[in-house]
C-alpha cells in the first residue's frame, strides 16, 4: 500500500496565543462553512430506493474487548442498518469454507453458553442447546430486528491465504461455493471438542449473504499469500459461479440471498484484481474509502477524506476511489462506500499549521495496534480539533500527536455525497470502534431523504 506524502509548509511555529487564537478561528469557520454546506445539501439530490447500511462486526473483539451482539442491540446501532457484514470466514489451504478448530471461533461463535445479563433477550442459554455462542445472539436479534440481514464475509487481510487455491479451477471453484453455502447459508456447524454444539442445519437462516474479501486477486496482499497470475480472471469466473448456486438456492427456498465483494481503493489493485464483468453477477460492492495514508508514511495526511485539498491535490480521496470504479464499469447502485470507525495517527508532529502535512517521528500508540486507535477513544483525547467541511477531513492535534478520522460530521457529508451521486449506501468498518452508534447514527439519518 502506497502512502500519500506532502512536504511541510514553511510558516514560523506559532505562539500559544496565536495556537489558541487559531484554533478559535478554524472551529468557527468550520461551523460556517459546514452550516453553508448543510444549506446546499438539501436539493438536486437523487433519490432511488432505500441504500444500504451496513456495519461490519468483528468477531475476535467479542473476547479481545467484550463487544458482543448485545451491544449492537443496546447501541442503536442494529435498528439503524440493513445490514450486518461478520469478519471473518476462514478458507482453508484446500479451498473450502472452514471453521478453524485450532483457534478461539467456534467456541465464541456457537459454543459459548450466554448468561442472561449477556443475552439480547436475556435468556441464559441451555448447556446442551444446539446452537449458542454469537451467532445464537445474532438469532436473536434478527428476531428483534427482522430487517437486518448478515452476510458472512470471507477471508479478509490475515485469512486470504488460500483463496486462490479454492478459485483455482471449475471443479474447485464449484466445491468451495457449496462449502460455503453449506456452512454458512445451510448452516451445518461442526460439531467439536465434545462440545453439544453443532449439526446439521443449527445456523439455518442467520445469514443470508456472503461477501468475497479477498485481498487481493492477483497479488499484493498479505505476505504468504498463495497468488497466480490467473486469480484476477478466476475471481470473476468464481463470482459468477456464487451467483449460480445462489440462484439455484433461492429457487429451492424461495428466499433472497445477497451476493457482495469487497474492493480495495487503489487504482493500481483495481486494475489487477477485478475484471469489469464482476460487476455483472453482485448485488453490491463496498469499497474502501479509508487507508489512503497512515503511518508506514513519515509525513501526516488524511486517510479517509473526501475530497483532495487545493493543496494537496495529488491525494488520494473517497470521491477519486468512486470515480475511478464508476468509470470502471461498477453501476452507483451498486457502489457502497466505506467509512472508518478507526483513526490513524502519528507522534512527534511539530505545532506548526496544527500538524497538518507535517513529518513524523513515529506512529502513535493505538490499541488498536500502531498509529491505529478507535473513533470512541479518539473522542476522549484532549487537544485542539478541526473539520474541513471543504473537504471532508477531520484532525486532532494532541501533545505532539496528530490524528486522521472521521466524526458524525464528516459521515453526514459522505452521506449527503452518496446521495448526490446516486451510490447504494455506506459502511462501517467495524462496530466495536463505535460503541455508541454515534457513526452509525450519521450514516442513517445522512442516508434519509430529504435530509
Amino acid at each position: 500500500m502506497s502512502a500519500q506524502q506532502r512536504q511541510p509548509g514553511g510558516r514560523p511555529a506559532a505562539s500559544r496565543k496565536s495556537m489558541v487564537l487559531g484554533v478559535v478561528v478554524a472551529v468557527v469557520l468550520g461551523a460556517l462553512f459546514f452550516s453553508a454546506f448543510t444549506a446546499l445539501t438539501d436539493t438536486g439530490v437523487d433519490e432511488p430506493g432505500e441504500r444500504q447500511r451496513v456495519g461490519y462486526f468483528a468477531d475476535w473483539n467479542v473476547a479481545n474487548r467484550g463487544y458482543t451482539i448485545k451491544d449492537v442491540a443496546e447501541s442503536g446501532a442494529a435498528e439503524r442498518m440493513n445490514r450486518l457484514m461478520w469478519a471473518f470466514g476462514d478458507v482453508s489451504e484446500e479451498g473450502r469454507c472452514h471453521i478453524p478448530e485450532d483457534a478461539d471461533q467456534p467456541w465464541e461463535m456457537y459454543q459459548r453458553r450466554y448468561n442472561a445479563d449477556e443475552s439480547v433477550d436475556g435468556e441464559a442459554d441451555d448447556y446442551h442447546q444446539p446452537l449458542a455462542g454469537s451467532l445464537n445472539q445474532l438469532r436473536k436479534l434478527q428476531e428483534q430486528e427482522p430487517g437486518l440481514g448478515a452476510s458472512i464475509s470471507l477471508a479478509g487481510w490475515n485469512w486470504s491465504t488460500y483463496f486462490s487455491n479454492a478459485a483455482q479451477t471449475e471443479e474447485s471453484r464449484e466445491e468451495f461455493v457449496s462449502s460455503c453455502i453449506d456452512l454458512w447459508l445451510r448452516g451445518d456447524l461442526p460439531t467439536l471438542d465434545n462440545e453439544p454444539q453443532g449439526g446439521a442445519g443449527v445456523a439455518e437462516g442467520i445469514f443470508d449473504g456472503i461477501d468475497l474479501d479477498w485481498e487481493w486477486p492477483g497479488g499484493n496482499g498479505k505476505e504468504g499469500n498463495v497468488e497466480r497470475p490467473e486469480d484476477k480472471r478466476n475471481f470473476t469466473l468464481l463470482v459468477e459461479e456464487f451467483r449460480r448456486q445462489l440462484d439455484d438456492l433461492e429457487s429451492e427456498t424461495g428466499e433472497d440471498y445477497t451476493l457482495t465483494v469487497s474492493l480495495a481503493n487503489s487504482r493500481d489493485l483495481m486494475e489487477s484484481s477485478y475484471e469489469p464483468e464482476v460487476f455483472d453477477s453482485i448485488d453490491f460492492a463496498t469499497v474502501q474509502g479509508y487507508d489512503f495514508t497512515g503511518t508506514w508514511s513519515d509525513v501526516t495526511d488524511h486517510h479517509s477524506q473526501l475530497y483532495s485539498p487545493e493543496e494537496a491535490p495529488s491525494d488520494a480521496s473517497v470521491h477519486q476511489t468512486v470515480q475511478q470504479y464508476l468509470d470502471y464499469g461498477l453501476p452507483p447502485e451498486k457502489l457502497i462506500l466505506g467509512f472508518p470507525g478507526f483513526g490513524r495517527g502519528w507522534e512527534g508532529v511539530a505545532r506548526e499549521d496544527f500538524g497538518r502535512f507535517a513529518p513524523a517521528e513515529d506512529a502513535a500508540e493505538g490499541d488498536y495496534g500502531a498509529g491505529t486507535m478507535a473513533y470512541a477513544d479518539l473522542e476522549e483525547l484532549g487537544g485542539h480539533r478541526f473539520h474541513d467541511p471543504l473537504n471532508g477531513a477531520y484532525w486532532l492535534y494532541s501533545d505532539g500527536e496528530w490524528w486522521s478520522y472521521d466524526t458524525p460530521e464528516t459521515v453526514a457529508q459522505k452521506g449527503y455525497y452518496v446521495r448526490k451521486e446516486g451510490l447504494g449506501g455506506l459502511m462501517l468498518w467495524n462496530l466495536d470502534m463505535d460503541p455508541d452508534a454515534e457513526l452509525v447514527e450519521a450514516m442513517d439519518e445522512s442516508l434519509e431523504d430529504g435530509e
